[in-house]
């Protein structure tokens, strides 16, 4: 019961610290408003004021970074626990890397490690 009530200060004194922030943001901090202020804002470009087009490569190999890189947050649990599930952790894993060697293998074939 012990490390629940630890758990639950913990996460109340969480919650009050983020909302005391806030609080504490909108009374002291400053109310000055003018229009650069007021308009949307994103990565520094006023919108509308783009003159070039964003190639889609960029955003393709940010997928593929982010399917094959996040592989290894799935395998470093079977890692440390292989020695318990002997052989059913190793099928488990291994179907796990054929389907994302069938996936890299399909995105090798589209082209998607082109650089264009």
């Amino acid at each position: 019961m012990d490390n629940y009530l630890i758990v639950l200060v913990f996460f109340i004194f969480g919650i009050l610290l983020a909302y005391g922030v806030l609080v504490l943001s909108y009374f002291f901090g400053p109310k000055r408003k003018f229009i650069e202020k007021l308009e949307p804002y994103e990565s520094g470009v006023k919108p509308g004021k783009w003159g070039r087009h964003i190639n889609i490569h960029y955003y393709l190999v940010g997928l593929a970074f982010l399917i094959f890189d996040i592989e290894v947050i799935f395998l470093f649990p079977w890692v440390l626990n292989i020695e318990k599930f002997k052989m059913i952790a190793f099928v488990e894993a291994f179907i796990f890397i054929v389907i994302l060697f069938l996936g890299y293998v399909y995105m090798f074939s589209k082209g998607g490690f082109e650089w264009k």
